[in-house]
């Protein structure tokens, strides 16, 4: 039997067939923005991590459509992905290098505090030094030039490093590692594999089986 917790966290790609009772038996499962997850990638949801700045938070916070989902009503933690600290420092230097992202920086972090606040649940900010570690770990996997990492590796480096206790379970579903060109989904894509390498969490299908029979 496994001891500690199995964290799930669930990307807005394409889900295992066959996953999403393994998924929605697991003790936390994270998911993203719109939950577009939810369904073929089961429906349990505990946590939702939300890109607090720019277009994709205005749209959440805009209306109705998003506070009032399914997956949102039951999550009882919602985690703003970005620090707005370092999104503040970069705002100069992407108005030099990518003009077309003048909104990109504009914060919206008080908004998902008050709409947590005024439904009980607890809301998280990930720190910048979190950030700041993952772009140097990100280094050492030759990314592309780019703009921030995904809001999907955000969350699973800080997962790591502070969420899951050590003998919590880790496992990755849903993560296709392509999308915006302005993240380093490559080297992401290698970080995971070297982490999954070390033991230090799984992606599925290949853990599917195992964790279905509690190993």
């Amino acid at each position: 039997m496994m001891s500690g917790r199995t964290i799930m966290i669930v990307g807005n790609g394409e889900a295992p067939e066959g996953a999403a009772a393994t998924i929605d038996a697991a003790d936390v499962v994270i998911r993203f923005n719109d939950c577009r997850s939810a369904g073929a990638g089961g429906t349990r949801t505990d946590i939702v991590a939300v890109c607090n700045t720019g277009r994709p938070a205005l749209a959440m916070l805009g209306g109705g459509h998003w506070k009032n989902s399914a997956a949102i009503r039951q999550a009882r933690e919602i985690w703003s992905v970005r620090s707005a600290e370092k999104f503040a420092g970069m705002r100069a230097a992407l108005a030099e290098t990518h003009p077309d992202l003048d909104d990109f920086c504009d914060d919206y972090t008080a908004g998902f505090e008050s709409f947590t606040t005024a439904t009980g649940r607890v809301h998280r900010v990930i720190s910048v030094a979190a950030h700041e570690q993952l772009d140097r770990d990100l280094a050492r996997f030759a990314p592309t030039p780019y703009v921030v990492p995904s809001s999907g590796m955000v969350v699973i480096a800080d997962v790591i490093s502070g969420f899951a206790s050590a003998d919590d379970h880790i496992v990755l579903a849903g993560f296709g590692h392509a999308g915006w060109a302005l993240h380093p989904f490559g080297a992401e894509r290698r970080y995971v594999d070297a982490l999954v390498a070390e033991g230090r969490l799984r992606r599925l299908p290949s853990s599917f089986s195992d964790l279905s029979q509690g190993a």
